[in-house]
């Protein structure tokens, strides 16, 4: 039994085919279904169900693919412990996100990570939060930024930021006219959501949940920027996260938002990784650089006013004196 085999089994508990897995592992298919079998005469017990078009792992299969997983994550991570004590602030690392986050918190993230640590290879994967939670379980990640609340007593949580949520109407909402409005006010609302899957959808249903707001079940957005594009134009209302309506991010002409007066949806953002991790010290120095954002990222400000009500609400120019 060799590394190689652990990986191969693997790969076929992740794909349920042998063509695709030894795909992934760049060997042909007799090779990696030799392997498999003579794994499976070394263990002594049947690994795989064999059938025309499909794969299945049988009880024993499951339980050695599982520990084969950590087997190989606990040799890259101390294969990568070897490489960070040459350099510590070398290497690579591979960071998950989840889409209503990554790209527009990264722009202002990364050049201070590329200045902190030129000589870093930041890997960026981007999945909605469940997929994150399983890849860092399985050390195919080594740190994730989730939203909190993360249960897992394996993980640790390295509080980042609070980041508040704004309400986007549009422009010819009754709403617009306003700067803010109160959480009750919402109960008299509905809002337009994400689909199944998105943590903020969860997110905005608990604010829901305490506004005592309705969602505009016939519609569910597949990403936040179509939840944009459809408040712009004039489907509904919606929840968003304040670092989407920040620059760099392009403003919508006719979209206006409003802070609340008297409570402060918001969700809170973590650095989380394995406890077990051998990158622990490193990654807390990660943490930190995420943690310095430019001053006022969080802050509702006059920016956040659409281009059109700024014009509506600019005094009008007087004429110039003739005399």
């Amino acid at each position: 039994m060799n590394l190689r085999d652990l990986k191969y089994l693997v790969a076929l508990a992740d794909h349920k085919h042998f063509g695709r897995a030894a795909a992934a592992c760049y060997v042909s298919q007799p090779t990696l279904s030799t392997q498999i079998k003579k794994l499976e005469d070394e263990l002594g017990v049947p690994l795989v169900e064999r059938a025309p078009r499909k794969v299945m792992l049988t009880p024993a299969g499951r339980d050695a693919a599982d520990r084969a997983r950590r087997i190989v994550a606990e040799v890259e991570q101390m294969k990568e412990a070897a490489r960070r004590s040459q350099d510590p602030e070398a290497g690579t690392v591979r960071l998950g996100l989840f889409p209503t986050l990554g790209p527009y918190l990264l722009p202002h993230v990364v050049p201070r990570l590329r200045a902190r640590f030129p000589h870093l290879e930041l890997l960026l994967i981007e999945e909605k939060s469940d997929v994150l939670l399983s890849r860092l379980r399985e050390g195919k990640l080594d740190a994730g930024l989730l939203a909190l609340p993360v249960a897992d007593d394996q993980l640790h949580t390295e509080f980042l930021f609070e980041e508040p949520f704004l309400l986007a109407v549009p422009e010819s909402h009754p709403l617009a006219k306003r700067e803010s409005l109160t959480l009750a006010e919402l109960s008299q609302h509905q809002l337009l959501l994400l689909e199944d899957g998105h943590c903020l959808r969860e997110q905005a249903l608990d604010v829901c949940r305490l506004s005592g707001a309705n969602e505009k079940s016939e519609f569910r957005a597949t990403s936040l920027e179509t939840l944009r594009q459809m408040v712009a134009a004039d489907v509904g209302i919606t929840l968003l996260p304040i670092l989407a309506v920040k620059p760099p991010v392009a403003r919508y002409e006719n979209i206006h938002l409003l802070g609340f007066s008297d409570s402060h949806p918001s969700r809170q953002i973590a650095m989380v990784w394995r406890k077990s991790s051998a990158m622990n010290d490193f990654l807390l120095e990660l943490a930190n650089v995420f943690r310095e954002l430019p001053p006022g990222l969080f802050e509702p400000d006059a920016p956040f006013v659409s281009a059109q009500a700024a014009r509506d609400r600019a005094p009008t120019p007087r004429p110039p004196s003739l005399a």
